[in-house]
């Protein structure tokens, strides 16, 4: 009987799956250093982010999908 993999601590962290099956994310750069980046920007930060499609099939693999 074959045993099952983990899922990767790290990636279940930082992405999840989407209703639709794709891998959303947050984006970088939002946590310091905030005084010198412009309200929009730091709107923009705010918000999560799609994985890029050439990045999704590892990402998966990690979280076990």
């Amino acid at each position: 009987m074959a045993g099952r993999n983990k899922t990767h601590s790290g990636a279940k962290k930082r992405f999840k799956l989407t209703s639709k099956g794709k891998v959303s994310r947050h984006h970088a750069c939002a946590s310091h250093l905030l005084t010198k980046k412009n309200a929009k920007r730091r709107r923009k930060l705010r918000s999560s982010a799609i994985v890029a499609k050439s990045d999704e099939k590892n990402i998966k693999s990690l979280l076990g999908k």
